[in-house]
Formats: C-alpha cells, structure tokens, sequence
C-alpha cells in the first residue's frame, strides 16, 4: 500500500485520458500532472485511493526530449491549457493514441495506427473566450479557474486566444472597477456580472462581446460601449440574462445593446451569422480541415438526401449541401436553429431545411414521417448519442454515418452499438482542434 507524503521513484509510461502522465509504483498506477512519458521521475503521493494514488513529481531524473519550458507564465495553475511543458509532436502522439485506444478498448476496433491532423499553430487560434469575474478586496478581475475547482487565475495574456479577447477583457474590468458594479459571488448568489464571453471571427474580424449578468439592466452602458468601440472589429455588445444559480454560463434571454447583437464569418467558403449561444468550432482553421475530411468520407452525391444531427447554425449542413440533393438539419437550441436558416438564405441555399428539437426525438419523427436519409452525419456533445438518436440511425439505415466527436470514449461507445446494428469502422481519425489543451476531436464513417 502506497503512503501518503512518501516519495518513490518511478517511470512515466503513458497518459490518462485528460492527458495526466501515469506511473506503476509498487503495481498501483499513479497519476500525474505536468509529466512527458519515457521520464523517470522522483513522485510525492498527494492521495491514495484503493486501485490508484494521484502523485507530484518532485525532481525529473531523466528528462524527456519532448519536454520544454512553458511559454505561459500561468500554464501550471490554470485550468484552460495543459501540454505546454511539452512539445507539439508528443501532445499529438498523445492525442491520437488516446483516440485509437478508445476506439480498440472499447469500440472493439484492433487499430495499430491512426493518423491526427495536427495544427498549423498553437497560439491565437481560438476564436471564443469565456471569462469568469470574481472580486477580491473589492475589486473585480477575470481570469479562468484552476482544474477542478472555482479558484481564478489571473492573466494578462492568454496565449491561445487572439488579442481582442484580453483586450475586450482589460475593458470590462476597468469599467467594472470604475462604476462600481458588484461581481458576481456564486456563494451568495449575489452581485452582478458573471462572466465575460468574446467571439471574433477568424475571417471577418468582427467581434461580439456577451455579458453573463444576474439580472437585466447595465448601468452606464454608453460609456462602456464608447471604449469597446476601441477594440479592432467590435460589432455587438448584448447582455445574457442568468439569474440561475449553478455555473451555466449563459442564460435563455439575450438583450443587444448595441449591433445587430450577432457577428459574421466564412468557413469554407460560406457566410455565417453567429450569435451568443451558436455553436461554432473554437479553431477556424482546423474546422475547415475537419468538414473537407468528413465531406470527402461521406461521399455524397446529387442523389442523396443527407440529415444532420446537432447541425448547430448548419455550417456541415451547408456545407454538404453543395454536393447533395437535399440536406435536413436538426437542432435543439432555437436561436441556433434561426442563425442556420439565415445563414442557408444569406448563401443562396435552397436545398436545406432546419427543425428545433432533441436530435433523437425529431429523427424518430422524421423517420415516421418517411423521410428517408442516404447519409446521417452526427456532431453530438460530449455525452455522445442518446439511445432515441441510436435508434433512429438503425431505423434509417443510411449507407453512411459521419461521426464528428469531441470525446474518443463516448465516440467508442457509440461506434460499437452502431457495430450491433449493422455497421463497421471504415475510417477514423483524430484532429487537434485544440491545441494545449486536453481535448480532441475525432473524426469516423462507419458503412452499412
């Protein structure tokens, strides 16, 4: 039995699913955190549970090649990035080996390789920031909290978002500071801004600044308009109304202040409008990668009627669309589902339409109605498909399914009950989407 506070020695052999190193000490595994595989390290146990212990490194005995020194000042306390103590070829090792091992483990796939579409850059790329507010001494500041916990970090600059989102944060909080306004204490449920939310986009510039407030009024909302205005590209400021207690960032109520309360981007070719609670991939550059992946394995032609899951504001819908005979997209945020329907007419798409609802529910029922699907495209949550969505995909029986995922184990789960109704894996790959960070995307079709 590992003690607590002792300190052993030990080689890092491989990673966790959120990318913690993991060491045998005494045949128990040991998790830790900042650790390259292949070094062999001196560990502290910090906990000890009865099949595994979380541990500190204390001194690294042999130093990986792969390891470097953090360009973030902040990297080992926040809880945003996690692979910037090594470098880019081992963070997308690690990132594909995590796919492939879920995809064998639990998929019951026998996969020796897979391949990852790693990113052209590690810095500026993500296109949204959500800042959560606190105060201290009575002064409010922003920042993102350490793993695990509401505890913030403070940071001037984050490295992976681009400059307008700090800069619109800097703002914020010297307006804050200036009026007085009470930020809010989740503990109390008291107190006024929550969190700073930031969308710009990639291609157009425009930026949209969302302030989460509990309650419905912003107090000298002029002047803070006037200083936005300063931040390259600012198009809309509007305020999301969440009273709620919980840590949901946004509300269901959105009130502009100023703009048409929306931005605009391209993406493939395409324009979209994008507002507060649209779903839109973090990284441009790599969502284009993505969806001319999953276009090319899908193989749609003029004939095929093609259905979306969880389109989001339809950028695969539309983007599909040039190359079907019809596409269908469902949704269950409704102003989602608007921002797809403008966006399908502000490209001239007629071949596409768009339903709100549950995307298992509104394929059953599409399904009953006789809609019939050639190829289903899938880009669920991360808790992955529902048992009505499975169902539904086994009652259309298209010849394709495109899975777009954004966790490897769910993505496995789902592929091997797909594997049950009459399915097998054709292609998989992963696709770094975001960089320094624990998370990936994945990529599969599966034929019937």
């Amino acid at each position: 039995m590992l003690e607590k506070g002792k300190i052993y020695e030990a080689v890092v052999t491989d990673y966790t699913a959120e990318g913690q190193g993991v060491a045998k000490v005494e045949g128990c595994a040991v998790f830790l955190p900042n650790a390259v595989a292949g070094e062999r390290v001196l560990l502290r146990i910090e906990k000890v549970g009865k099949t595994w212990a979380a541990g500190k490194i204390t001194e690294i005995l042999e130093r990986s090649p792969h390891r470097i020194n953090r360009e973030c000042p902040v990297a080992k306390l926040c809880g945003g990035c996690d692979f910037w103590h090594m470098d880019y070829e081992e963070e997308c090792r690690l990132k594909a080996g995590r796919v492939r091992q879920a995809l064998n483990r639990i998929g019951g796939e026998a996969l020796e390789t897979l391949p990852i579409l790693s990113a052209p850059t590690c810095h500026g790329y993500r296109n949204k920031a959500q800042y959560p507010v606190a105060s201290k001494k009575g002064r409010a500041y922003a920042g993102f909290f350490r793993a695990g916990t509401h505890t913030m970090v403070e940071n001037d600059r984050c490295l992976i978002l681009p400059e307008e989102a700090d800069r619109v944060k800097e703002i914020v909080i010297d307006y804050v500071n200036q009026y007085h306004i009470p930020a809010y204490d989740e503990t109390a449920h008291k107190g006024l801004l929550r969190h700073i939310y930031v969308r710009r986009g990639a291609v157009s510039g425009q930026v949209l600044v969302c302030l989460a407030v509990n309650g419905r009024r912003l107090l000298h909302g002029e002047e803070l308009i006037e200083r936005l205005k300063a931040v390259p590209g600012f198009t809309s400021l509007v305020l999301s109304v969440n009273t709620r207690q919980g840590n949901t960032v946004l509300g269901d109520e959105f009130i502009t202040l100023y703009g048409p309360g929306y931005i605009e981007d391209t993406l493939c070719g395409l324009n979209f409008r994008l507002s507060a609670r649209s779903f839109y991939q973090v990284n441009h550059h790599q969502a284009q990668r993505l969806y001319e992946a999953a276009i090319a394995q899908a193989g749609i032609t003029k004939d095929d009627t093609v259905l979306d899951l969880y389109c989001g504001v339809g950028t695969i819908t539309l983007i599909m669309a040039k190359a079907a005979g019809k596409v269908i997209g469902v949704e269950v945020i409704p102003q989602a589902v608007e921002d797809a329907r403008d966006n399908a007419k502000r490209n001239g798409i007629e071949n596409a339409e768009f339903f709100c609802g549950d995307a298992g529910e509104a394929a059953l029922e599409l399904g009953a109605k006789g809609v019939k699907a050639d190829v289903v495209v899938v880009d669920p949550p991360r808790k992955g498909l529902n048992a009505d969505a499975i169902e539904a995909l086994a009652r259309f029986a298209p010849r394709r399914i495109v899975y777009v995922s954004c966790d490897p184990a769910t993505l496995a789960r789902d592929v091997a009950l797909l594997k049950d109704r009459g399915y097998r894996l054709q292609n998989a790959m992963a696709a770094d989407l975001f960089p320094r960070c624990a998370h990936v995307e994945s990529l599969v079709c599966l034929s019937r």
